[in-house]
């Protein structure tokens, strides 16, 4: 038996996971995520899916995550109508976080088109709107864990906990159904297991390929007992405290946003000097937070850990624009998380926009920042960035702690995969940046494992014990260009520069001197039209 398994997305970069399996009876996508990053990246977002959408016949959904469900509403308006399976747990947070997408993306469209015609360019259109978004939910076929599902003709899959995020799985796909199937694991997102409010993630043994993502692939994390990672919180805030407030979190809404704030009260709690008001500003993390208290229920712990979040005296939830605004008027002590994590989209933006710029302020960054995106550039210590448009100077202290995040790092991926006993055939790695594949690879053939890491659009042909590079889609994006800060970044970064030099000169006759030069330089380069 042969299958074909075509990477889509997740290549070269850690979002826009995206799997085509095609066993010759059945076409499965495996998750349909969003890709973020650099504009050239998320462009990808805006053009047509790489395969025919009419020709699938199913979708397998390892969890809520944008990067692995956000482009389940555009999938439906290009014309897919077969099921999509998840677990419960991700079905509820897919309802809340594709609605906040979708509007997202209105709003910032509406924003951009006024921009656009301001400055005599075309008008875009969003990837998908809120209209969208139901017949997508309708769609959804839930699952439970560790029990096979027929999924597609001579097809059955197995969700696994992932540990990673409420209902987040790995997916195990048999395929034939005969006493022998093809086996495939699908890793999706994977926990480091010492996570204190998620379960250990698990799985199947002896299958015949895995596809792994490699996130943290080149690095050792140091994931804190729960104790410790609040007292870690704790030194963070009363630094942030002495240097004057407020603290500003950029968060993600799902996962992240709930554990922060369990540990934040906590700390205020046992440390009344550090005690202050707590503004979450994101509708998205406010109505993922009642999903977790549906949901949350820990079978490892035996209780739902997120129940403290049912009456906190001194959160606040700021559903309405107008309560986010009236931030603005705040001074002193207090913490504001925002969405989104990697500081991209969403009311994270407005905040660092007024706050960036002061010394006074803390920015606390704790989760992975894609390449290109502005949380990336702000913990690589740029000193200036642009926002909206607006050149703003890095004046507050930027610090991370990556503590809180959902992945293992190299030797819980590895770790995981050991425990899955004999791999017969390959281990396919996605989802994570050049260097951490290149040294995950690396590090599991030295252990005996064939690591391969797949290309973006690339086919592999999989029997039992091989996988063989069969094709590859038209080039939608060249080599590296996924992670590298692409044209808009280094732009942005040289108008920064460029006014800031500008202010630096002595005199008007220096600043003109400067122009001119830049001047005669544009004139020298080659247009468009060639001339």
């Amino acid at each position: 038996m042969t299958v074909n398994l075509t990477f889509h997305g997740a290549v070269e970069c850690v979002t826009g996971s995206c799997m085509l399996l095609d066993t010759g009876r059945t076409r499965l996508l495996i998750d349909c995520g969003m890709f973020q990053g650099p504009k050239t990246l998320k462009a990808l977002n805006y053009a047509p899916f790489p395969f025919d959408v009419d020709k699938v016949d199913a979708v397998l959904l390892t969890h809520a995550h944008i990067d692995h469900s956000g482009l389940l509403p555009k999938l439906v308006r290009a014309g897919f109508r077969g099921p999509i399976f998840s677990t419960r747990g991700t079905r509820d947070l897919c309802e809340v976080m594709l609605a906040d997408a979708a509007g997202i993306q209105e709003s910032e469209v509406r924003h951009l088109n006024r921009r656009n015609e301001q400055r005599g360019l075309k008008r875009v259109e969003p990837i998908y709107t809120t209209s969208d978004v139901e017949p997508t939910l309708r769609l959804f076929e839930t699952v439970k864990f560790n029990v096979a599902h027929d999924v597609a003709p001579g097809v059955e899959a197995v969700w696994w906990p992932a540990g990673h995020l409420l209902g987040a799985a790995s997916i195990e796909v048999r395929i034939g159904r005969d006493d022998d199937p093809l086996t495939l694991l699908f890793s999706g997102d994977i926990g480091s297991g010492r996570q204190p409010f998620l379960p250990r993630p698990s799985g199947p043994v002896d299958v015949d390929h895995v596809i792994l993502e490699s996130t943290y692939g080149d690095r050792e994390r140091i994931d804190l007992e729960l104790d410790a990672r609040r007292q870690a919180l704790a030194a963070e805030l009363r630094a942030a405290r002495v240097a004057g407030g407020p603290l500003l979190m950029p968060t993600f809404a799902i996962g992240r946003a709930q554990e922060l704030i369990l540990d934040l009260l906590a700390v205020m709690d046992a440390e009344p000097d550090l005690a202050g008001e707590i503004f979450l500003d994101s509708p998205l993390a406010i109505e993922a937070t009642e999903v977790f208290l549906r949901r949350g229920w820990n079978a490892d712990s035996g209780d739902n850990p997120f129940e403290r979040l049912r009456h906190a005296g001194r959160l606040h939830h700021l559903l309405r624009p107008q309560e986010s605004d009236r931030l603005e008027r705040l001074t002193g002590w207090h913490v504001i998380l925002a969405g989104s994590g990697m500081c991209d989209a969403g009311r994270i933006r407005r905040h660092l926009k007024r706050l960036l710029w002061r010394k006074e302020v803390t920015v606390l960054i704790t989760g992975f920042q894609a390449a290109g995106t502005l949380g990336r550039l702000l913990v690589e210590g740029r000193t200036a960035v642009r926002i909206q448009g607006e050149d703003i100077h890095v004046g507050a202290r930027v610090r991370s702690l990556d503590n809180y995040s959902g992945h293992g790092d190299a030797t819980d991926l590895v770790d995981w995969l050991k425990a899955r006993g004999g791999v017969a055939g390959s281990v396919l790695l996605d989802h994570g940046e050049p260097s951490a594949l290149a040294t995950l690879a690396g590090r599991l053939s030295g252990l005996g494992y064939r690591a391969i890491t797949a290309g973006l659009d690339q086919t592999w042909a999989l029997t039992r014990d091989t996988a063989e590079p069969v094709g590859r889609g038209p080039a939608r994006l060249a080599p590296g260009q996924a992670t590298r800060p692409d044209w808009h970044n280094e732009r942005s970064a040289f108008l920064a520069s460029l006014n800031a030099v500008l202010q630096q000169l002595p005199g008007d006759a220096e600043r003109q001197a400067l122009i001119r030069s830049l001047e005669a330089a544009l004139t020298s380069s080659p247009r468009v039209d060639g001339r």
